[in-house]
């Protein structure tokens, strides 16, 4: 299309902007196209009179992904390529400035996509940076924070600006990815907003400073929740490799993130008793290292976790002062035999290829003698291990081990390479000698990836590339081509879709082992094959050497396992509700995805389709058939075969994650314990095994707590659910009957089913002795009011007191204590057991209600 030049009289912008506007409230968008073109052609000053259309045009509108003024400005850009004579520098440099500073102020927050089309064409970057300030702050004032950072940074303004002012905002906002947007390509920049990100993971650093600071920020509990240490110590971690930032310059999240590391190996070696001494003690002296701070942390919590002995030799290990030993160390320290005074390891360690009994009944074997096991680490082996490898057609199982860092740097180099064939096994040290840097270690690993003919087994192979990325950075330059892969995490994860699948006569699922929480690899193995894997040696030392016998066991099972598992995968895939063909899974993962993200966006709707089917335990709940409706709570005959079970005989104990259920089933007359917010959920399977109760609990926890109890005696309840709702699943899980005489007649908030009656006299002396009553408050008062409502004391309905919270109750069906025992001087039970006056009870429960108190069980 032809366009001719602006005539002096000119088409007025206000008739422009009508028709487009007709044409775009008409949805006629073709027709716009060509009447912007030819429209612009006909004004006298299209640079001001774009403006002025602009100024004028509606913002966002519903059911519009754009708005008028954004596909103007598109129809503009693309009229002023054919008329490069349209420029400011056609106008004068008043008025240059005067077109500037209109189209700036366009740039707000409710127009976010003019930025880039405007800079472009009315050159905003060459305006005075004052005013360009000035805008910004105009912007910040309005709470648009984000805008203000964009428009920076596509004005290039960082320099001009606080980089704290600008960031702060954004951080707290969960606008992290702005802020390092805006620092990024300004390295004094980077270095001052890890710097800021770290000063906040300092122990004293507090919230409030940043209300002071930053009154305007309003910072809400959510918005408080993006400046937590843990998040705080992963954005610096990440940024400090980013930017390739000095550790020294981010001291305080180092330690954060070591100090977390410690109380993971605490837990893994004295609670889970899943790590080996010496793996542990590898590991302690790395996270230590030569932190003072982290090695008093440490000897502490020898002293809970383990014994004064151990926590006396570590102390003497770093020559921790004597002021800052906790209590008793220093005199353990002072009683040790010389011999007993370093950290030796128990001579323990295997020798033996052939696995102890116990263990191979456990745990899955590796079918192959120590002499198929070739360790591999100069060219001359690995020539060998090529030929054997490479062959066309051959089946390779591969698997890689790094030493673990445990978050202190983001990724690890691979000390060690297994891969496995029919029947010998090759370990590639690329530790060992540096064989790493060998030229022909790297070529081989480009064939062995590369080779379409070669079946490379793997099991979540995405942290293994990415450790091979880490370990050869020529990798990056020139990318690795991945042929012939098969990754058993996405198999596994279509067998767990088919399980979920299945109905309830179906197979039924495997169980984990009896002594630990199966998942990933081990799990697949178990389901498999029959028996998981030995993890023990998994967070071992993989730059140590020589490596352990165990350390050996472990690699080689890693490896070896993946050519079991496709083999019998491969034989019998209808079993596993798999396709015959297990390679075509791989490239159906998109259609899997496509159903999960279909399933997250309907979101509660079908999780609450599928809670009202089952309870998610060791054994399925019967499906629901209706709602729950309020009748249920009151023995409404359920349809299991089991008898009724009364309240009282159902003993639970509900994981800290599920105190509001607790509550309720208390309610209910069930005998309920409840873990402490501070309580290990480990806790939970303590008094489970103790005292014969069923483990309550929801999320990650149950993997770990079902496999310490019998089967059927840990469930698992979605948290998202109301706390009534929850009570209705466990009661037809356990076929429990409520009757109204249960209904409260247990205390909240000791458990407690036995009660003492306090006649009022003394509950009002006890009262006043406590301070909890108001002077003016009587019994005379209340007799005279008492008389006056003799209707409402009528014990058809009495009511019970539990720490004066009044409920309804059946005083008659429980057992109420001697009234002697309650010392009403001392406020206390004759067994000194003090009673626990919590707050004021209201005048008009102590005038209308026989009062009871509710007392724990004395010994």
């Amino acid at each position: 299309m032809s366009h001719t030049t602006p005539e002096a009289s000119g088409l007025d912008p206000a008739m422009l902007r009508d028709q487009l506007f007709d044409l775009w409230n008409r949805k006629d968008l073709q027709m716009l196209h060509l009447a912007a073109l030819q429209g612009f052609s006909k004004l006298s000053e299209p640079l001001e009179a774009l403006l002025t259309i602009l100024e004028s045009c509606p913002g966002k509108q519903k059911g519009r992904s754009h708005t008028l003024g954004h596909h103007i400005l598109m129809e503009f850009q693309t009229w002023i390529k054919e008329h490069p004579q349209v420029n400011l520098s056609s106008v004068s440099e008043q008025q240059a400035v005067a077109l500037q500073r209109r189209a700036l102020n366009l740039l707000t927050d409710t127009q976010p996509n003019f930025v880039d089309s405007l800079i472009n064409i009315y050159q905003l970057n060459s305006l005075d940076p004052a005013i360009l300030r000035l805008h910004i702050t105009g912007l910040h004032a309005l709470n648009c924070y984000k805008e203000a950072a964009t428009l920076s940074i596509k004005l290039n303004l960082q320099e001009e600006l606080n980089m704290e002012e600008m960031c702060v905002p954004l951080i707290v906002q969960d606008k992290m990815s702005v802020a390092v947007s805006f620092v990024s390509g300004y390295s004094h920049l980077e270095e001052r907003l890890v710097k800021l990100l770290d000063s906040w993971c300092h122990p004293s650093f507090c919230v409030a400073e940043l209300n002071s600071q930053f009154p305007r920020l309003n910072l809400t509990k959510q918005r408080m929740e993006q400046i937590q240490p843990k998040m705080l110590t992963k954005h610096v971690l990440r940024l400090m490799e980013k930017f390739k930032i000095d550790k020294g310059l981010c001291p305080n999240a180092l330690h954060k993130r070591r100090l977390d590391s410690l109380r993971f190996l605490m837990y893994k070696r004295f609670v889970d008793k899943g790590m080996t001494e010496e793996n542990w003690i590898d590991h302690v002296q790395y996270v230590v290292a030569d932190d003072l701070e982290l090695q008093i942390h440490l000897v502490e919590m020898l002293v809970r976790y383990s014994c004064l002995r151990k926590a006396s030799q570590w102390s003497l290990r770093y020559n921790i002062p004597r002021y800052r030993l906790p209590y008793g160390v220093w005199e353990t320290q002072q009683s040790l035999p010389r011999a007993l005074q370093q950290i030796s390891l128990s001579d323990t360690a295997e020798t033996e290829w052939e696995s102890a009994q116990s263990h191979c009944e456990k745990f899955y074997q590796v079918p192959l003698t120590k002499d198929k096991v070739h360790f591999v680490d100069t060219p001359e082996a690995l020539e060998r291990c090529q030929s054997i490898v490479l062959k066309e057609g051959v089946v390779v199982g591969v698997d890689m081990e790094w030493q673990p860092t445990f978050g202190c740097i983001s990724t690890q180099q691979v000390a060690l390479i297994q891969l496995a064939v029919s029947d010998q096994v090759f370990l590639v040290d690329l530790y060992a000698r540096r064989f790493c840097e060998h030229p022909e270690t790297i070529r081989f690993i480009r064939s062995l990836f590369s080779q379409q003919s070669v079946l490379k087994l793997g099991y979540g192979m995405a942290g293994d590339l990415k450790c091979l990325l880490a370990t050869w950075p020529q990798l990056q330059e020139d990318p690795l081509k991945m042929e012939g892969m098969l990754d058993l995490l996405s198999i596994h994860k279509k067998i767990q879709h088919s399980a979920l699948s299945r109905t309830h006569n179906g197979p039924k699922e495997v169980l984990v082992g009896e002594d630990c929480a199966e998942k990933g690899l081990s799990l697949l193995v178990q389901q498999v094959l029959g028996r998981p894997l030995d993890k023990t040696e998994q967070m071992s030392n993989w730059e140590k050497r020589p490596l352990r016998i165990s350390q050996i066991r472990y690699a080689v099972a890693d490896a070896y396992c993946l050519l079991e598992v496709y083999s019998v995968l491969s034989r019998n895939p209808a079993s596993f509700g798999l396709p015959d063909d297990l390679r075509s899974i791989s490239s159906s993962q998109s259609e899997m995805s496509r159903d999960k993200k279909l399933k997250e966006k309907k979101g509660k709707q079908t999780k609450q389709t599928l809670e009202k089917e089952e309870c998610q335990g060791a054994q399925r709940v019967s499906p629901s058939r209706s709602d729950p409706e309020k009748g249920v709570l009151y023995g409404e005959k359920p349809s299991e075969d089991s008898p009724p079970l009364p309240p009282q005989q159902l003993r639970v104990v509900c994981d800290n994650m599920l105190q509001g259920l607790g509550r309720y089933l208390r309610c209910l007359g069930v005998d309920v314990v409840m873990l402490e917010n501070t309580d290990d959920h480990r806790v939970a399977a303590k008094l489970a095994q103790a005292e014969g109760r069923v483990i309550l609990t929801c999320g990650q926890p149950f993997q770990t707590l079902r496999s310490q109890v019998a089967e059927g005696r840990c469930l698992s309840l979605d948290c998202s659910e109301k706390a009534r709702d929850q009570a209705v699943r466990v009661l037809k899980h356990f076929n429990v009957q409520p009757t109204p005489s249960d209904i409260f007649s247990r205390c909240q908030a000791c458990n407690s089913d036995q009660y003492v009656a306090v006649p009022r006299d003394d509950m009002v002396g006890m009262l006043k002795k406590k301070g909890l009553l108001p002077d003016q408050d009587n019994t005379d008062l209340m007799h005279q009011e008492e008389e006056k409502h003799d209707d409402i004391l009528t014990p058809k309905l009495p009511r019970r007191s539990c720490t004066f919270q009044t409920k309804t109750m059946n005083l008659l069906q429980c057992p109420l204590q001697l009234l002697s025992r309650i010392d009403c001087c001392r406020v206390s039970l004759h067994e000194d057991c003090d009673i626990q006056l919590s707050y004021p009870m209201p005048l008009y429960t102590l005038r209308k209600v026989p009062v009871q108190v509710s007392t724990p069980t004395l010994p």
